[in-house]
This record gives structure tokens, sequence and C-alpha cells, in this order.
């Protein structure tokens, strides 16, 4: 009686709030955004609202789906990482069984949505990302290897593309290029988080970089990767995808990357630093994309 008690309480605490946690909303939010900006960059003019909601709505489902089904993968994991253990998994708000049913349903949601009103060559791309996320990465990479975030990171930076093959139904070398450039970007960003929440790793037995080979080798490739990021992101320019107005926005904001990447070289035990290059490194993301969008929209109208 006590456990049955005790699950009926756990049931009936659920709310919506819960399952939109597992979808990592605020990630996803990030990816739609490079979505919406790779459909702008796909044609001179506008998309149709239309074809845009349809292909937003598809690519959260997805992104959602597999986030979730993360969260399942990654739920004992969670338990031992102060940001992570208040998640609905680990908090014991909602079991494995719920979590994976939803997964399923908006996954299979989303992948028929873009199928079936959007265009095939996206559905099966997106259905590819999702794979690649939330088993390739999730359940074989993290636990395998330290360079989990670079050979995984193809999956993650899928959603420019996926806006690109909405509108135009191919793969085209500016898609891609948009795909490479998160691609570029990805591990500067997660390994500065890896530094700030190492012990977090270590707890949970997650061979990360810094915990196989030590904070100054990762400070390192932070820096390289920087310089690698740099490089790409001048390539839109240099290909005629974008003109001047992204290219000195470009500059300045490469500039304080590569300035928070010298400070996370020289920080020592500092946590702070490291963990405040993470979160410059999400607002980067964010305005490199709305330039790329503003320069494009801009071209036409000037």
């Amino acid at each position: 009686m006590p456990a049955r008690k005790t699950v009926e309480f756990v049931h009936a605490s659920v709310t919506w709030k819960d399952y939109l946690e597992l979808c990592k909303p605020r990630v996803v939010a990030v990816m739609l955004l490079t979505a919406l900006v790779g459909m702008g960059l796909a044609e001179d003019s506008v998309p149709p609202l239309g074809l845009i909601l349809l292909t937003m709505i598809g690519i959260a489902l997805a992104a959602g789906s597999a986030a979730a089904v993360n969260h399942v993968m990654d739920r004992h994991i969670d338990e031992h990482m102060a940001r992570t253990r208040g998640r609905p998994l680990p908090s014991g708000k909602l079991n494995s069984q719920q979590a994976l049913v939803f997964a399923a349903a908006i996954g299979i949601a989303g992948i028929s949505l873009l199928a079936f009103w959007v265009n095939p060559l996206t559905a099966w791309l997106t259905l590819l990302s999702l794979i690649g996320y939330a088993v390739v990465y999730t359940v074989f990479l993290k636990r395998a290897t330290p360079q989990n975030i670079v050979i995984g990171g193809v999956a993650g930076a899928s959603p420019p593309l996926l806006g690109w093959t909405a509108v135009t139904g191919a793969l085209e070398p500016n898609g891609l290029l948009l795909m490479l450039i998160i691609f570029a970007w990805t591990p500067p960003h997660f390994w500065a988080l890896c530094i700030a929440r190492k012990e977090d790793y270590i707890r949970a037995g997650v061979p990360m970089l810094p915990v196989t080979h030590g904070e100054g080798f990762t400070r390192l490739q932070i820096m390289l990767y920087t310089l690698l990021m740099i490089a790409t992101t001048a390539l839109p320019f240099l290909t005629g995808m974008s003109g001047l107005i992204y290219l000195t926005g470009i500059s300045v904001l490469n500039l304080r990357f590569l300035h928070w990447a010298w400070r996370v070289m020289r920080a020592g035990d500092n946590r702070q630093i490291p963990m405040q290059m993470f979160r410059y490194s999400i607002t980067y993301i964010m305005l490199l994309f709305a330039l790329l969008l503003l320069d494009h929209y801009l071209k036409f109208t000037l």
C-alpha cells in the first residue's frame, strides 16, 4: 500500500511542464533559429509562411524527441550532476516508460509532418539527426571517447541544413556550409562547460576531455578549435554567400570569442571564466545566424 501511494503521488504531480522539460526547450529554440535562417538563406525571397511553420514544428518535435531519449539514456548520469539532478527522470517526476512513449509520439509526428508536408529529403535528414544524437552520441560516443562532442557534433549541427533542404529539396554547398559553422563552434562551446562542470563529469564517470586529458590540454583545444571556427565563419563572405554587413558583425563577435578563449587558457582553476565563455558562445551563435539573415535580406532591399 505505501508503494502504491508513492506511485500515485508521483503521477499526480506530473504536469505539461515536466514533458516540456524533456524536450530541452532552450536548446531546441537555438536550433530552430538556425533552421529558420537556413530557410531564409536558401532563396532570395521570404519562404511561404505555411512552409516555415510546418518545418519549424516538424524539426521542433523531432529535436524534442531526441532530447527526451537523451534524458532517458542519461538518467543515471544526471543523478550525479548538480545541474541535471533536478530533471524530470532523476527527480522521480516521470519514469522512463512515460518519457519513451512521449519521445516516440512526438518523434513520429515530427518526421511524418516533414515527410508528407515539407519534403522527404528533410524528413530523412531529420531522422538521421535524431538517431545520431539520441542513439549514436548519447548511447555510444558519450561514454566511449573524449572526442564525443567532435564526432557527435554532426547531428547537432544539422538544423540550418534542414531549413535549407526544406526550401530547396536538395543538398547544396551553402546549406552544408551553415552546418559546418555549427560543427566547428560546438567543441569550444561545450568544452568550456565541461571545464566549469568537471567535477560533475568525474562523479558521473563520463569521459569528457577535461576528465581524460586534463584541463590544460582542454584549454589548448578550445583555443585551436576557436581559431578553426573563426576561419570557418569567414567562408560565407569568401564564397559570396554574405556581404560586408555579415563580415563586419562576425569580426566583432569573433574577436570577443577569441578573447574568451584566451581568458580560459589563462584561467587556472577558475571555474567562472569557462562558464562565462559557455554563456557567451550561446549568444554568439544566435547573433551569427541573425547577422547572416540580416545581411541576406538587406542585400535585396538596399
